[in-house]
């Protein structure tokens, strides 16, 4: 194969880097639950699938904030959303439960108390 000047082959070094290097990338920060949370959280989602009430979930771990989505049908929105943003952890408190059409049930500082209004099993009420 012929090559202009000016031209070069594909696999031939171009410089800017030293041969034979991998290119570093900046690693890719994003939010994630740890395992206690993630723990509490699919106990909850254990509990109500045992239930019949939610039969599927997802979970995304976004830049800014994770999400552990729980669906009735594996082919619908979300019908409740957990989410956490540990930017707003000194205010409003980093954990949320949010229902399909977007209103925030519950916000909070500790995961357990948040998870609360969704674990209608666990209330006790006192006359």
């Amino acid at each position: 194969m012929m090559f202009t000047p000016g031209e070069t082959e594909p696999s031939e070094h171009r410089g800017g880097e030293p041969q034979g290097t991998v290119p570093t990338f900046a690693p890719r920060i994003q939010v994630n639950f740890n395992r206690r949370e993630l723990d509490r959280i699919l106990d909850l989602y254990g509990r109500k699938v045992a239930a019949g009430e939610w039969r599927d979930y997802a979970i995304d771990f976004l830049k800014d904030r994770a999400v552990f989505s729980v669906f009735r049908r594996s082919s619908e929105m979300p019908i409740y959303r957990i989410e956490k943003h540990p930017r707003l952890a000194r205010r409003q408190g980093a954990y949320s439960v949010i229902s399909v059409t977007g209103l925030i049930l519950k916000r909070g500082h500790e995961l357990e108390r948040v998870l609360r209004v969704l674990d209608k099993s666990l209330s006790v009420i006192a006359n």
